[in-house]
């Protein structure tokens, strides 16, 4: 297939044009030219900007495509752009949305799609406009005029990522760990999460446009390993071969202290996740995770000392601050 990927460069977008290259397909990404990125075989790239509205159809209108999948659509008017330009240019779409579009709590558990609606509150403000861009969506899956797949990840991690950790301190949870100092997790530790890696997802984006199974159809795919939040460090430490210190503090007391820096988890994240993905794998049968917790920490620590991942100053004198008042609350 001859598929087109909107961005091409984030952490997700990377590997959906590897696992593209390693299936056989001829792959192009469309994106600014900011940010460099290598791949593993043959890749096509048009510079383009696809805020720049009118130079952006203007760029693509010679293009014919089997597929394209934006990773960088964002809300309704983003979606209907994409729309607008590649009715005619493409057979299929992909969009990706969030696991955060849905409205919480979960109605269901393990989580399944049918089940849930999406997010209708404005108090997190990505997952309400991922919602509405669904919402956009759905309609273009009933009437036309192309056919669209939605896929929502959840949290997912690789290389290029700077959201790993509660306060998404990256390396600095390494720096932490070894140093023994404490690091802080949202509550008691216990919510069940799902923890997923790049090249996974970028498996199941390929995979879900190799069969008609998927079209006009949303599903969320994630690793379903039995994993809870405070897992996240503790595998860490046994990848370190070191012993993890936490400390707990509710999530209320996190958001009042910093809303920017924990609303994804007031608002998101502290709710329990267990993701089903039986909708997916009836459709794609084929597809399989195969990084757990432990492996894919494994190769996040590996790439960080690979690429001097810089330490965040700022953030680690922050979780200091956290920290002790966790200890304050000891007694």
């Amino acid at each position: 297939m001859r598929i087109c990927v909107l961005g091409g460069t984030g952490v997700i977008s990377r590997a959906v044009v590897q696992a593209g290259i390693y299936r056989g397909h001829d792959m192009t990404i469309v994106n600014r030219g900011k940010r460099n990125v290598s791949f593993k075989g043959s890749v096509r790239t048009i510079i383009a900007d696809k805020t720049d509205r009118d130079a952006f159809a203007k760029t693509m209108a010679g293009e014919c495509f089997d597929a394209v999948i934006d990773m960088i659509c964002y809300d309704e008017n983003d979606a209907k752009h994409t729309v607008d330009v590649f009715k005619d240019k493409a057979k299929r779409l992909l969009f990706t949305s969030s696991s955060a579009a849905y409205e919480k709590p979960f109605r269901s558990m393990p989580v399944r799609e049918q089940y849930e609606t999406l997010t209708t509150s404005p108090d997190f403000l990505y997952g309400f406009k991922k919602a509405n861009m669904e919402r956009y969506l759905n309609t273009v899956m009933q009437n036309g005029p192309i056919a669209v797949t939605i896929i929502r990840p959840s949290l997912t991690f690789g290389e290029g990522c700077a959201n790993l950790g509660v306060l998404r301190q990256n390396a600095n949870i390494v720096r932490r760990i070894l140093e023994g100092k404490r690091l802080v997790v949202p509550g008691d530790g216990t919510a069940p999460w799902a923890f997923t890696f790049a090249p996974d997802m970028g498996r199941a984006y390929i995979m879900a446009l190799e069969t008609s199974a998927t079209l006009n159809k949303t599903y969320h795919v994630c690793n379903t390993e039995n994993t809870m939040f405070k897992d996240l460090y503790l595998t860490a430490g046994k990848v370190l071969g070191k012993e993890v210190r936490l400390a707990y503090l509710p999530t209320e007391v996190l958001y009042a202290k910093d809303p920017e820096t924990f609303g994804h988890f007031y608002h998101e994240k502290q709710y329990a996740t267990l993701f089903s993905t039986e909708k997916f794998q009836s459709d794609v049968p084929e597809f399989k995770v195969e990084i757990n917790l432990e492996k894919g920490l494994a190769h996040m620590i590996q790439w960080w000392k690979e690429t001097n991942y810089p330490f965040d100053e700022a953030k680690d004198k922050a979780e200091d601050e956290l920290v002790a008042l966790y200890e304050s609350m000891l007694g």
